[in-house]
């Protein structure tokens, strides 16, 4: 059985540069072979990049989390496709909108959002230019306006980018507009939770083909670890859950995320 952690921040400062070989030995021997490492704002850009170097089994994706927008300059576009150019960069993100966190002081919330969209556009044209796919995150305090939005803006690029749209934590009503536009959504160590049944329930309702698995870490640690500090390995705990609420050998499960997860990132099965 092979597994991918499809989202993670490796280059987080919850993780040290000499705990990594420990990190991605821990994840070998729980299955899962492969990790995708995700940038959030410019700075931390050639880090993941660097990791994805030392390591054949990291990937990594370049992008502007929209908690960052406020902080990054206008025309951080021109770094960012330096980076997102780099071969070991299979996609474009962490990107998106959230409307979770408030506004930071001397922004309203409707200039904050508004330059959150701007960059979510502006992120789906770099995917086109690059051929590369997309990473979105969505969060809301309540409702799913962030979602729609974002879906919103999805439809206009998705006959040239593909989009997965990560930590999806609502129904599988909510996600249909995503999958008819020939996205992806991804679930973490959420889907382990005791009141979680909206996400085990999208899960196990889900067609194979159109998920993928995740920890987010160093963010959202699954049960049995709960609480504490995230890692790749762990993406084992989720796929066990997601599993036996699908009623499906973990064999099968690893099986249909592992395709999309190649078909999505265009990475191969060399590893």
């Amino acid at each position: 059985m092979t597994l991918t952690d499809s989202h993670c921040h490796l280059a987080s400062q919850k993780f040290t540069s000499d705990e990594l070989h420990d990190i991605i030995t821990r994840a070998r021997e729980r299955g899962v072979q492969r990790m995708v490492t995700l940038a959030t704002c410019l700075d931390d850009c050639p880090q993941n990049i660097s990791i994805a170097e030392q390591y054949p089994e990291v990937y990594a994706c370049m992008g502007i989390h929209p908690c960052d927008v406020h902080e990054t300059k206008d025309d951080y576009i021109n770094e960012l496709q330096i980076h997102a150019s780099h071969p070991r960069c299979v996609a474009i993100g962490e990107t998106g909108l959230d409307y979770y966190h408030p506004a930071p002081e001397g922004w309203s919330n409707d200039q904050y959002h508004s330059r959150q969209q701007e960059f979510l556009r502006q992120h789906f044209e770099l995917a086109a230019q690059l051929g590369k796919n997309i990473v979105i995150h969505t969060r809301d305090r309540s409702g799913e306006a962030s979602l729609h939005d974002a879906i919103s803006i999805y439809r206009q690029y998705a006959p040239q980018v593909r989009a997965v749209f990560h930590c999806f934590p609502f129904s599988l009503k909510a996600a249909q507009p995503i999958l008819d536009l020939g996205g992806l959504i991804s679930f973490t160590g959420i889907a382990t939770f005791k009141n979680a049944a909206t996400v085990i329930e999208t899960a196990t309702n889900c067609p194979a083909g159109s998920f993928m698995l995740e920890t987010d870490s160093p963010y959202l640690a699954p049960v049995p670890h709960r609480g504490q500090r995230n890692e790749p390995a762990y993406t084992y705990f989720t796929a066990e859950a997601i599993a036996n609420a699908r009623g499906e050998s973990l064999t099968d499960l690893a099986a249909h995320t592992e395709a999309t997860v190649n078909e999505f990132y265009g990475i191969g099965t060399d590893l």
